[in-house]
């Protein structure tokens, strides 16, 4: 099924953590026929969570795919994490959908994760709809969370449904479409839903609601403006037309509501995803890179099953029986199972055993994978998360997802010298899997370093070596992984010589260093003339440069926002060389950065505490203590959250305190915000 591509969605459940993303997919796969049973996440259940450790935390972890169908439409699902950890997975996911639903709990409102995931969904232009969960929870308030949004990301809301009932007294919704009452039979599950002409003590507030509906729709089509200004009457089938074109060009964001632990309002949310969110060939054509000779230029990729294969690896998961299970999006054409494909970034061939139909942990085998779907390739032993994957006659680079760098490092150490070479292999494939960890050999202490987004994601990454790997390996305390850079330019020529094998071998390099705005990265540029020299000895340089960059200035952590531009080089055919060329760009780099005041960088953390009112002194007081700068303060109907910031090696062991000064009532979150001069030297622990 689904070789008809406007009967395809690609979609992504996103939302905090908590909010009810897992739950709300398992209640999908549920109605849509995919399982007979739901599972519960409080059970251990989920089968979206299947990885042991998903199921022991009761957090999402991967990002699980899943395909199911609906009214003759196919719809496959990642459902994603919500812990900041695991940012990345929400990155790579939203990568390739074309539509999100961003789950939003109705007591708590927009909360610190949503806000991450929603700024991710904006990077990648992805349509959404909202699903208001929880809506049977005390303190629920769907009117307020909507009002929420649309202040917190500026966004026009657009309700399709109003409740009957809120909290404990939640019974169903009004659809402002057909005007009608929808209830949910708690005898079959909420399989079957009861449909009522609206009561009167309700019928104002439907009316002002499907005014206000028709109002917003009306504003983003000039046709139905028209209609409505001569008031004229807009058909259902209208609205819901207009609803699907403002969706998808992101004029205003549809919300329907429910609550999916207790199985109400989950059917008219599959609807709206069928109704309202795009198919593959609604969104616009996949951007690329065409590699030419000695160039690339930007280029479209219409999605479009006749034309050339070209796939996008947004993720890999290592299995124990099969190897490396790649996830690929595909764009164009179409690739069948057993066939040879080309690696576009790697530039090498590789033979596509078989390719799957995943759901969850559990698969099924199929011949062919089109333009417009999502399947797992097996056999691919060099590609990595965002290769494209397609052939030589079209040599396209889709754009690669880029993830955030490490912050948290700890020192790993095998238990015994046998079990080095299980560890180091184990390492490989972790970090093949996900981009965001890394792992080096400390030059100095000989120590194995490990880095990732925060503790639980080290501890969950150490917790699969030792569970799936059986890897025996004893932990270090946790580490801030620091940034190098430079407070000021300077401006160097070195020259370097040396007789190798009875040859001499000469380089002579000026470049310049410059300090460029936070979070600008490293940039590298060369302004030299070339004149005869051949591209080995412009590579080699490069090459220098950009390895630099990783090792560091004076302490050996990688280098941010500086900028270093070759401006001359002298090059002679009889002695020059690569080796001594990017062996001179390193030495340049060194006493150009030592020359421009080399400065240490902290990563700042973005903090959000929620605790009850009556500890929001204590719970302030530990924050400051640790030398965090409070921002602000919201209050929500389930306690005030507290915004600040604070240095990263401060917060270690932030929970335990602010657990102890609030009687276990508080919680908090904290992402990556930016990076800071270090006030101080460096004390080094390893």
């Amino acid at each position: 099924m689904a070789n008809d591509l406007s009967k395809m969605r690609n979609i992504g459940i996103m939302a905090h953590i908590d909010a009810g993303k897992t739950t709300t997919t398992e209640r999908i796969l549920f109605y849509t026929g995919k399982i007979h049973k739901i599972g519960e996440i409080d059970d251990g259940q989920a089968t979206m969570d299947w990885m042991s450790q998903e199921q022991e935390r009761g957090i999402t972890i991967c990002s699980a795919a899943t395909t199911t169908y609906w009214k003759n439409h196919q719809i496959n699902i990642i459902d994603t994490p919500g812990h900041v950890d695991f940012t990345a997975e929400v990155e790579r996911s939203l990568r390739v959908l074309d539509g999100a639903v961003a789950v939003i709990c109705a007591v708590d409102g927009v909360q610190p994760q949503t806000e991450t995931v929603w700024k991710q969904a904006d990077t990648f232009n992805v349509p959404r709809l909202c699903f208001m969960n929880k809506m049977d929870r005390i303190g629920a308030d769907f009117f307020g969370s909507m009002a929420d949004v649309n202040e917190k990301f500026g966004c026009e809301t657009l309700a399709l449904q109003i409740p009957i009932g809120e909290g404990a007294d939640f019974e169903g919704v009004i659809d402002l479409l057909t005007m009608k009452e929808l209830r949910f039979s708690a005898e079959d599950d909420g399989e079957t839903i009861i449909e009522s002409d609206i009561d009167g003590s309700r019928l104002d507030k439907a009316n002002e609601w499907r005014e206000k509906l028709v109002e917003t729709v009306a504003g983003s089509d000039d046709s139905l403006m028209e209609i409505y200004l001569e008031g004229g009457d807009i058909s259902i089938d209208q609205l819901k037309a207009a609803i699907r074109k403002g969706t998808i060009n992101r004029a205003f964001v549809p919300f329907v509501m429910g609550s999916a632990r207790h199985n109400q309002g989950v059917q008219p949310l599959i609807d709206a995803v069928i109704d309202y969110l795009p198919s593959p060939t609604d969104v616009p054509a996949a951007k690329g890179l065409k590699i030419k000779k000695d160039a690339t230029e930007e280029t479209t990729v219409p999605c479009d099953p006749t034309k050339m294969p070209l796939g996008l690896v947004f993720k890999i998961q290592y299995d124990r029986e099969m190897g490396p299970l790649c996830y690929v999006r595909m764009y164009s054409g179409k690739f069948n199972s057993g066939i040879q494909l080309y690696n576009v970034n790697k530039k090498k061939r590789e033979r596509v055993n078989r390719i799957l139909r995943m759901h969850a942990d559990k698969n099924e085998p199929m011949d062919s994978v089109s333009a417009g779907d999502i399947a797992v390739f097996i056999g691919l032993k060099l590609a990595q998360t965002g290769d494209t994957i397609g052939s030589e006659g079209l040599p396209v680079l889709l754009e690669e997802p880029s993830f955030p760098q490490p912050v948290i490092s700890v020192s790993l150490e095998p238990e015994s010298n046998s079990e080095k070479d299980k560890m180091n292999e184990t390492l490989a494939i972790l970090s093949r899997e996900d981009p965001t960890f890394t792992y080096h050999e400390d030059a100095e202490t000989g120590q194995l370093i490990i880095s990732g987004m925060g503790e639980l994601h080290l501890d969950v990454l150490v917790t699969r070596m030792h569970d799936d790997f059986g890897v025996k390996c004893r932990v270090g305390a946790p580490q801030v992984t620091y940034r190098e850079s430079i407070s000021g330019n300077a401006s160097i020529t070195e020259e370097y010589s040396k007789v190798l094998g009875g040859k001499e071998n000469t380089a002579k390099i000026t470049l310049t260093v410059e300090s460029q705005e936070t979070g600008s990265g490293c940039s590298y540029a060369c302004t030299a003339k070339q004149g005869d020299a051949p591209d080995e000895i412009m590579d080699a340089i490069k090459h220098g440069i950009e390895g630099s960059f990783a090792s560091g200035i004076k302490y050996g952590y990688p280098c941010t926002d500086l900028k270093v531009t070759v401006t001359s080089f002298e090059y002679n055919e009889l002695t020059a060389s690569a080796f001594a060329f990017e062996a001179c760009a390193v030495q340049a780099f060194d006493k150009a950065c030592n020359s421009a005041t080399p400065i240490l960088l902290e990563p700042v953390m973005s903090v959000d505490i929620s605790c009850p009112k009556e500890f929001v002194g204590p719970a302030g007081s530990q924050f400051s203590q640790r030398g965090g700068t409070i921002m602000g303060q919201d209050s929500k109907s389930s306690g005030e959250v507290i915004h600040g910031s604070a240095p990263m090696e401060k917060m270690f062991g932030f929970s335990t305190n602010l657990r102890s000064a609030t009687q276990g009532r508080a919680s908090f979150s904290m992402e990556f915000s930016h990076f800071q001069e270090k006030v101080g030297g460096l004390e080094q622990s390893w």
